[in-house]
């Protein structure tokens, strides 16, 4: 399953859930007021916004213009002066050393080629700046959710098994990735976010209206007139991780990965 159009179904419910990590995140990244700085996949603005407020310069970018649109507004709201613009992490529309801190929540883990994203992250720093982003750790409720989701998609796409996607919360592998593009990485955490709902169906159909990668992949699914399977096989999966008897709670570990250019 692609990535998809993070445009689609509502990321504004899920990027309000995420806002705990961006704020770890910032805080973590010692913004400071006249600083320059990037949020790379910004969604509707989250660590971009929290930047802007401490001071800094601020640049966001993101593939979806209408999350584009949706944190420029909430810029306007606040009050506060943000650049944004139309990219990706493997081609950031920035100059060479533009950036004092390159920052992305949850944004960068999804790029398609990690080499190029790093590459582009790279590229954008300054001399002296740093780049930090959040990773998802896997495992959990949400972790095997989306797997299952997956999976379903591409059986039913008849696609082949997918190569294994880059290990963003390893730190061997984030070492060696960042090393070839002169950079040298470190994580923290794990931190954890909750996820909760009156049920474990209440958090399925949440997902299935308004996550835009549910919304893209179940659209598949309803093609292939296997939407009812795929809801009761997807419903197991959620009740079996279920950390919540009377309820529905899945918590999810993620990193903060930092890196910083190495020393000669």
């Amino acid at each position: 399953m692609s990535v998809g159009d993070w445009g689609v179904g509502h990321y504004e419910r899920t990027a309000q859930l995420l806002l705990p990590a961006a704020e770890v995140l910032v805080g973590a990244a010692d913004v400071s007021e006249g600083e320059t700085v990037i949020d790379v996949g910004c969604g509707t603005g989250n660590a971009a916004l929290l930047a802007a407020a401490a001071g800094a310069s601020v640049t966001a970018v993101d593939p979806s213009p209408r999350l584009l649109a949706v944190a420029a507004e909430s810029a306007a709201e606040r009050g506060l002066e943000v650049t944004f613009a139309e990219g990706e992490a493997a081609a950031i529309p920035a100059p060479d050393a533009a950036f004092d801190c390159v920052l992305s929540n949850f944004a960068v883990v999804f790029a398609p080629d990690p080499e190029a994203a790093a590459a582009e992250l790279s590229r954008v720093l300054t001399p002296a700046g740093r780049i930090l982003f959040t990773a998802w750790v896997p495992g959990g409720a949400l972790g095997a959710f989306a797997g299952a989701m997956q999976e379903l998609v591409r059986t039913a796409l008849g696609a082949p098994a997918p190569a294994p996607r880059f290990a963003w919360h390893d730190a061997a592998e984030l070492s060696s990735l960042f090393s070839r593009h002169g950079m040298v990485a470190n994580v923290a955490g794990p931190q954890e976010l909750s996820f909760q709902a009156a049920n474990p169906e209440a958090y399925l159909e949440t997902e299935l209206a308004t996550h835009p990668l549910a919304v893209t992949a179940f659209e598949v699914l309803q093609r292939r007139g296997i939407e009812a399977a795929a809801r009761r096989e997807l419903l197991d999966v959620l009740r079996t991780h279920n950390e919540d008897p009377e309820a529905f709670r899945s918590t999810s570990r993620y990193l903060v990965v930092s890196a910083r250019r190495a020393r000669r």
